[in-house]
């Protein structure tokens, strides 16, 4: 007889970390936050709302509102801040959490469309209690080298600035690099078999702009959005990008564009005319190809590795008209005529 499916409130205890044993006005009362602000806070972590006399929290949900209070006490944060960064951390780890649990549910199950049957939930879970303290410090140590290297731009960002003040608008290189023909391959491929193409995509594109020193702003599926503090780093990344992608036969090719400029960094994301302009450049490239504007084209003209190829103008909705450059890799030089 297979095993029974366990029961989810034994479950989210364990991966809690406690015994849900407080309701809502417990958790108000003991962490000294008002009713209104834990609502605020569950909701930007992205929890459910739950009734006042519902037993629903444990020990850690009360630690985790009286450490958000002591930091707005303590003048760290105010109440709209605090609220924001819960809500980065809510987003984040969602997004994480069913990452994970896919991963394991595919790696236990024969395909990864199964639905678990108890065995394999039973072994998940057996696997998450035995080894959640090894995966809890990697996630704080994942988090301690991207706001190390976040934090790394930013004093980066200062300096070229010369201590002036006003929004944070870094100049940097902003790269769009996306799947050709994807739409009508999703009508050509099961569900299963796009998954792993995307899958594949956006880690072949993650591995590279994170060997070549840039960033991965985020993925949008058939999609990835890259930035580079440098000209040469986001030539590099958009170059081995397509050329990766290329040599791949059975992925479509991707095409790439490419700008130069300012933008405004909020919320772990970019925004600004030079976000839209590499977007539009993107659609002006050919499969396999990396089209950059004019301002990046410029910067990487006294490079000897690189070639650049000014293409004809085009009008771009919201941009005007643009001068587009296509960008390959010089051909190595030719070696000299053998005489003797």
């Amino acid at each position: 007889m297979s095993p029974e499916l366990p029961d989810p409130r034994h479950v989210e205890e364990m991966l809690l970390g406690g015994e849900l044993r407080y309701t809502r006005r417990d958790a108000v009362r003991l962490s000294g936050v008002t009713r209104e602000f834990s609502g605020r806070v569950w909701r930007a972590f992205g929890y459910p709302s739950m009734p006042d006399d519902a037993v629903a929290y444990t020990e850690g949900d009360v630690a985790a509102l009286g450490r958000i209070r002591a930091l707005i006490d303590d003048g760290v944060l105010d109440e709209d801040s605090a609220i924001r960064l819960v809500r980065a951390f809510g987003q984040t780890m969602a997004r994480l959490a069913e990452w994970q649990v896919n991963l394991l549910v595919a790696m236990i199950g024969d395909r990864p469309d199964d639905a678990p049957t108890p065995e394999s939930v039973d072994r998940i879970l057996r696997i998450a209690e035995e080894y959640i303290t090894d995966f809890e410090p990697l996630v704080l140590h994942a988090w301690r080298r991207q706001l190390a290297a976040a934090s790394t731009r930013g004093i980066a960002v200062a300096e070229a600035r010369g201590g002036e003040g006003g929004p944070l608008r870094p100049q940097v290189a902003i790269g769009f690099a996306d799947m050709v023909s994807f739409t009508q391959m999703s009508r050509e491929v099961d569900e299963i078999e796009l998954a792993r193409v995307v899958e594949w995509f956006e880690e072949t594109a993650s591995d590279i702009i994170a060997s070549c020193g840039g960033r991965l702003v985020k993925t949008l599926g058939d999609e990835v959005l890259f930035s580079a503090e440098t000209p040469r780093v986001g030539a590099e990344i958009a170059l081995t990008i397509a050329a990766e992608i290329m040599d791949e036969t059975e992925i479509p090719d991707v095409r790439v564009g490419v700008a130069y400029g300012p933008v405004l960094a909020l919320m772990g994301d970019v925004f600004g005319t030079t976000v839209n302009l590499a977007a539009r450049l993107t659609s002006l490239a050919r499969p396999g190809t990396v089209v950059v504007d004019e301002e990046l084209a410029r910067r990487l003209a006294a490079s000897d590795e690189l070639s650049l190829t000014r293409i004809v103008r085009r009008p771009v909705r919201g941009l005007g008209i643009v001068q587009p450059y296509v960008l390959r890799r010089s051909p190595p030089p030719e070696k000299p005529a053998d005489v003797s």
